[in-house]
């Protein structure tokens, strides 16, 4: 059959992070395009519980909510935003429900570790958030507003505009509830859960030259958020935080090498109030300055090689926190290799040099082999660490500064099948933690200390499938997660930690509509070391529907039901969370 070549012009895409592109080859990277983010509510938490193997601990909808990657701790899980660590300075995590995934056009999740390139926490995973920057002449508007049960209201309103030598991103939101559902098979209400957050967003790129680039991002997230009652007792506190991030980056291309200049400065700020009642309440608040020098240099034959110097200058202080200061220099080696269309191998080294602590020499191999068409087998084995927290260091009275940060051993071992339209990776994994942090009675109070030892192994499963037909188009999804994480001498599995992770969704659309189903079960998890409690598995469904009109550009409706069987299940114990509830949105494209 005779067959013609189409050649495609791509507009060119400006990505910040080109570490996560260029250097994942050996490991599994999960990409969620934008109809997923679309068709998911904004909070990171609700985008990656029902698509990924990632497992959430989330106290309620808008709540606190901590991942749990591999079998890991929050505090393990690194979020990259525009290629920058943004997890907290003080308490070594993100919350997920802080997050508007509404707000960035790429979002991304690299399992295994990645402290060679993106540092601290960087052991279960990665979570990397980007705004992907497009020049061209165009000017593209969009406008969504949902409403939904519980007085639950979200407003995100996103532009891009652009010339040849010109490009910009912008976008707002604001998000809020009264959270106030029934819990089921109980008399009690959701009391005192309710919650908002607004989030800004500015990305701009303009080509000072043919060969060099300003880019410019900015993002500031504001929110409130009080929490909730338990089953067992009502609660008055609450909690406000503010975070800003701002990364400059000059970036100059020759033929054969890229050189970037990034500066970056991030600031955290909360107050919490234990009864809102009254004005007495905590505050806590970091800065971060961080400057990082990056070559790249490509070799002849596919040969590519990395050289990262970065600086970074943490100051924190609070009501429980005297200000202090901690300085951090790195320096990273990244190589890659592609030897043929078949094999590719990378590697890369780093070592990080603080005023606190020192960090152990890092290092990662892996490599890629597709010995047939529709197989490519992929290894990767890694050495990673997490450094104390402010929090961990310098809390008043408890704080510990003789702490060594975690290191781990892991290795992987992935299977990727393509044919057609259709993608399978199955993955293997073993992890060996040593010092881990964790806070220890001492005496009358509590304190971190280096103790724990904890082997985590188990198996990850993704597919994808989307074909066309002329009755329309179909997308499946499916993720899979068996997990086994115990210290080392106990075969109990850690707390909140599931054995079985799963989720499925299965999309048509056929000219102006488009539906939806997914559906996410979580096994049961334990709650004490000792296995005497635990929280219930659950398997819970949402489905949606939408019509699309050719109405002032391109008008969208949609109406989604969440918990579409209404079960009652709880994710943390004595929290339970909302049965049936409904949503409805107009998305207008302009």
């Amino acid at each position: 059959m005779a067959q013609e070549d189409t050649v495609v012009s791509l507009r060119e895409v400006v990505v910040t992070d080109t570490q996560l592109r260029d250097f994942s080859t050996s490991q599994s990277v999960q990409k969620f395009n934008d109809s997923v983010i679309t068709n998911n509510r904004p909070s990171l938490t609700n985008l990656l519980n029902y698509n990924s193997v990632i497992y959430f601990k989330e106290n309620g909808p808008g709540m606190v909510s901590s991942p749990s990657f591999r079998g890991t701790t929050a505090q393990q899980t690194a979020v990259l935003w525009n290629g920058i660590n943004i997890n907290s300075q003080l308490n070594g995590q993100t919350d997920f429900n802080t997050i508007n995934t509404r707000d960035f056009n790429g979002i991304s999740v690299r399992a295994g570790g990645g402290s060679v390139i993106y540092g601290s926490s960087a052991v279960g995973g990665s979570i990397h958030l980007d705004n992907e920057l497009q020049f061209g002449n165009r000017f593209v508007n969009e406008a969504r507003t949902e409403y939904g049960s519980f007085n639950t209201l979200g407003m995100n309103y996103n532009m891009q505009a652009g010339t040849e030598r010109f490009t910009m991103q912008a976008s707002a939101s604001r998000n809020s509830s009264d959270n106030d559902f029934e819990y089921p098979n109980s008399k009690l209400k959701n009391d005192n859960g309710q919650y908002y957050n607004t989030s800004l967003n500015a990305s701009a790129a303009y080509k000072l030259t043919n060969r060099q680039t300003l880019k410019f991002y900015s993002y500031m997230f504001d929110g409130e958020r009080h929490f909730s009652r338990t089953l067992a007792a009502p609660s008055r506190s609450k909690y406000h935080d503010t975070n800003t991030r701002n990364l400059l980056e000059w970036e100059a291309v020759n033929s054969s090498s890229t050189s970037k200049v990034k500066l970056a400065h991030l600031t955290e700020k909360y107050r919490y109030f234990e009864n809102y009642l009254n004005e007495n309440h905590e505050t806590g608040e970091a800065e971060t300055w961080l400057a990082r020098y990056d070559f790249t240099y490509r070799f002849a034959r596919g040969l590519t090689l990395n050289a990262i110097a970065d600086y970074t200058e943490n100051t924190a202080e609070g009501t429980s926190i005297l200000k202090e200061k901690r300085q951090t220099g790195s320096g990273s080696l990244l190589l890659k290799h592609k030897v043929s269309d078949k094999i590719t191998y990378e590697g890369g080294l780093r070592k990080e040099i603080g005023n606190i602590y020192d960090s152990p020499l890092l290092f990662s191999l892996g490599g890629s082999y597709s010995p047939l068409s529709f197989y490519t087998l992929k290894f990767n084995a890694s050495r990673n660490f997490r450094a104390p927290t402010f929090n961990d260091l310098y809390w008043l009275g408890s704080g510990n500064p003789d702490l060594k940060p975690e290191t781990s051993y892991q290795a992987e071992l992935g299977n990727q099948f393509n044919y057609k339209n259709a993608t399978l990776t199955l993955t293997g994994y073993f992890i060996k933690l040593r010092d881990m942090l964790r806070w220890v009675p001492s005496g009358a109070q509590w304190s971190p200390e280096n103790v724990g030892r904890v082997n985590t192994y188990g198996g990850e499963a993704l597919l994808n499938w989307h074909e066309s037909y002329g009755f329309g188009k179909f997308e499946v999804n499916g993720t899979y997660a068996y997990t086994v994480s115990h210290e080392d001498g106990n075969s109990l599995q850690l707390m909140y930690v599931p054995q079985h992770k799963g989720t499925a969704s299965f999309g048509y659309s056929f000219k102006r509509i488009s539906l939806f189903y997914r559906q996410l079960f979580t096994g049961k998890v334990y709650t004490t070391t000792d296995h005497s409690s635990n929280v219930d598995a659950y398997n819970v469904a949402d489905a949606g529907i939408q019509y699309s009109f050719s109405l002032f550009g391109k008008l969208d409706v949609g109406i989604q039901v969440l918990n579409l069987y209404d079960k009652a299940y709880q994710n943390v114990t004595l929290r339970p969370l909302p049965g049936r509830n409904y949503n409805v949105y107009i998305n207008l494209n302009f």
